[in-house]
């Protein structure tokens, strides 16, 4: 984790592809005990150029568990009087 709390770092990122949309820059942040990979690029806007930023968990969010699904079978029956 960081050494410091709510931080993270962007470094170049020298494996980009030119054919690609890599990011310019990635990293890793930690923000309120949560790990993120970070990942950056250049862009120009009418203000002159930035940074647009992307935030993704390093683990991915716990999938809630599935019900199973109700057939359509199950509600017709209920209504029929046979």
């Amino acid at each position: 984790m960081s050494k410091y709390p709510n931080s993270g770092t962007l470094n170049k990122n020298e494996r980009k592809r030119p054919d690609k949309n890599d990011p310019d820059y990635e990293g890793s942040a930690e923000v309120d005990g949560v790990a993120y990979w970070l990942a950056s690029w250049v862009k120009s806007g009418p203000n002159g150029k930035f940074l647009s930023i992307s935030f993704k968990p390093k683990q991915a969010a716990a999938q809630p568990a599935r019900s199973p699904s109700k057939s359509n079978d199950d509600e017709f029956d209920s209504d029929l009087p046979f």
